[in-house]
């Protein structure tokens, strides 16, 4: 038998009686069946040993996107980010002190074409998408080249080495679903951002800036085939820390750098069928200053979309965690959020499920 918690139950009338939907956005699907055979929490073996190392900085996430300038710009205006260069082919900002993004041209038809809109019939289609997160790079400690090459191999990994000569060591690996890891010392993008940036942007802003800061890595969404095998992967290789197993999720702690929701399969569920990675398919970045009906106005005054999340569906006044989504340019999923390192805990403690015994 399925059990609910009573939380959940209070919650889901509550969203009746006032006749709020349920966000799209919300937590995965075994929040409301939180403990039924399909929902399995036991553990898995670990795919390996862990290694110790600590994940220390965000050295960069790596994007295809189809027109890397509209991108660019669109980030420095709505999110205070600082062009770091250009060089005609990619840029490189700086997301506060903290963090590196690299936008990469690639030609246009390299993105599927969009879906039609849901109900059929041509009418109305959804917005292309032609941003892609293509790889993300970790900065990790204790960090020895050689040390490293050995550990991954024997792990079962086929490091390849991408270097620049000076000072920046790092290796590829692939994950359980082929995506595309960078583990690095802390001598790449992490060290330049310690010097102020002073590119200039060729591609004029596409509004007003609205004078945000972006101050935290509130969380990657992180489609894998298998959660449960993902989660140990990462977890055990770059002493990331998980927060709750909901059964079709994990979210765990990047160290001191962000969170991660690891979403998927559960190969412990009965007759589980296999699933589709999907990659990071929204990032979601916590800014200041927060005013809840102030950030959807800034974003409305400037022609973009200000959906609400909330995860549990509370109304975004009262929720524990409030944020809203929007596209860019190249119409990859932006989620915003009030999420900063000190209230880092607000999703997960928020939509964590509860003991059946709460009923």
């Amino acid at each position: 038998m399925t059990m609910i918690s009573r939380r959940h139950v209070l919650q889901a009338l509550g969203l009746a009686a006032v006749g709020t939907p349920l966000s799209a956005f919300g937590q995965g699907r075994c929040m409301r069946t939180f403990g039924s055979p399909a929902c399995n929490t036991d553990p898995i073996p670990p795919v390996f040993a862990p290694t110790g190392w600590r994940t220390m900085s965000l050295d960069h996430v790596l994007f295809d996107v189809a027109d890397y300038q509209k991108e660019a710009a669109f980030y420095i205006a709505l999110m205070g980010w600082k062009l770091r260069s250009d060089d005609g082919k990619q840029a490189v900002l700086d997301v506060g002190g903290w963090g590196s993004v690299i936008f990469r041209q690639v030609p246009a038809e390299t993105f599927a074409a969009p879906a039609p809109a849901a109900g059929g019939g041509g009418r109305g289609r959804r917005e292309p998408v032609r941003a892609v997160v293509k790889s993300f790079c970790f900065g990790i400690e204790p960090w020895n080249a050689r040390e490293v090459d050995a550990q991954l191999r024997k792990r079962g990994l086929s490091p390849v080495a991408d270097n620049d000569g000076k000072g920046f060591e790092s290796f590829h690996v692939s994950d359980p679903d082929g995506f595309d890891l960078q583990i690095g010392n802390l001598n790449g993008l992490t060290k330049s951002r310690k010097t102020p940036p002073t590119a200039k942007l060729k591609e004029p802003l596409p509004f007003q800036p609205t004078g945000w800061k972006t101050v935290w890595l509130d969380h990657f969404s992180f489609g894998v085939s298998n959660y449960k095998k993902s989660t140990s992967f990462y977890t055990n290789l770059l002493g990331w820390k998980e927060t709750y197993d909901e059964g079709s999720q994990n979210e765990c702690l990047i160290g001191d750098v962000g969170d991660i929701i690891i979403r998927g399969g559960n190969p412990l569920a009965p007759n589980a069928a296999p699933r589709e990675s999907r990659g990071v398919d929204h990032i979601s970045f916590g800014i200041q200053p927060w005013d809840t009906d102030g950030v959807k106005a800034e974003l409305e005054k400037r022609g973009l979309r200000a959906q609400i999340d909330t995860s549990t569906g509370d109304d975004i006044h009262v929720a524990a965690f409030k944020s809203y989504h929007t596209s860019t340019p190249n119409g990859y999923n932006l989620q915003i959020s009030y999420v900063t390192h000190d209230n880092r805990l607000a999703l997960p403690n928020a939509v964590r499920p509860k003991p059946s015994a709460e009923n």
